[in-house]
């Protein structure tokens, strides 16, 4: 199967009164990189959470975000530090003796200094949300795999089809190379009938000019290794996986090839087929960025 490195997902998980939601973006990227922004309390399962993800996820930036939600009846409790209250008591008597001024603090105006009243969450059971955010990571990043799957498939029918093309230039590559040639010797004896006039040709001379000229344009070699990196990047989209690297190493070889054909080609109709085949490349190697 093959698949898009874009996407996006989505999964809720409720068990009891709590409530796990996961989304998870993820956009092209050459290496597998991961951004988690989850409530500060849970960061112990970030690398369970890495660890979920490298199964259905081989390369991508990814985003991945965490909410949970407790709809039970009391999801924190108010604390009362002591200390620090009789800490803030202490001095605020010592500076009414310093300064001799009057120490009018009330129990309300305590209660406003910091940290003296906070918000602590419930202790939590560890293992039952590391089970709960596993299964909520483990469906938004099946939700993610199904929509690259999706446009991986997109992906590998506008490149077959591509390919197709490609090949058809390919032929009309090796099909036009002897007529050149053919057209090449016409033109050579036309032009030596005109300088000799009535003299005799000589046939070894034009065969070996023909022949020096036929080795110079000759792309046998480019053209039957353009076919098989065709065929071996249609043998690749088959297999499937991660091939994006693969893909477009493959792509960067036909463009060699191609390259080759173009400075070789004396005759504008080549040229012409060459440049389709650099543009069609081209086309192949921006869908092969997006090919995880």
């Amino acid at each position: 199967m093959v698949k898009s490195m874009t996407g996006f997902g989505r999964y809720e998980y409720l068990r009891g009164s709590k409530k796990f939601t996961v989304e998870v973006r993820a956009v092209n990227h050459r290496y597998f990189d991961v951004n988690i922004k989850m409530p500060k309390k849970f960061g112990f399962l970030e690398s369970e959470i890495r660890a979920e993800m490298k199964e259905f996820l081989q390369r991508g930036k990814i985003d991945l975000f965490v909410t949970y939600e407790d709809f039970g009846e009391r999801t924190a409790a108010l604390k009362y530090d002591e200390a620090l209250a009789a800490e803030y008591m202490d001095g605020f008597r010592k500076m009414s003796e310093q300064f001799g001024i009057e120490n009018d603090m009330t129990a309300s105006r305590l209660g406003r200094c910091p940290e003296v009243f906070s918000m602590e969450d419930p202790d939590i059971d560890e293992e039952e949300m590391e089970s709960m955010l596993r299964e909520a990571v483990r469906g938004a990043c099946e939700q993610l795999s199904k929509a690259r799957e999706k446009e991986g498939e997109a992906l590998k029918t506008d490149i077959l089809d591509k390919l197709a093309v490609m090949d058809e230039n390919v032929s009309l590559v090796e099909q036009r190379y002897p007529q050149i040639v053919a057209e090449y010797r016409a033109k050579l004896e036309d032009k030596v009938r005109e300088l000799l006039a009535d003299t005799q040709i000589e046939e070894q001379r034009i065969a070996s000019e023909v022949v020096l000229f036929a080795d110079k344009i000759c792309t046998d070699e480019e053209t039957v290794r353009l076919r098989s990196h065709i065929q071996t990047m249609r043998q690749v989209l088959t297999d499937g996986g991660a091939i994006g690297r693969k893909l477009d190493f493959i792509a960067q070889e036909m463009n060699r090839e191609a390259n080759t054909i173009l400075s070789k080609a004396n005759d504008l109709e080549t040229s012409n087929i060459a440049i389709d085949l650099k543009t069609d490349i081209e086309k192949v190697r921006e869908q092969v960025q997006n090919i995880e």
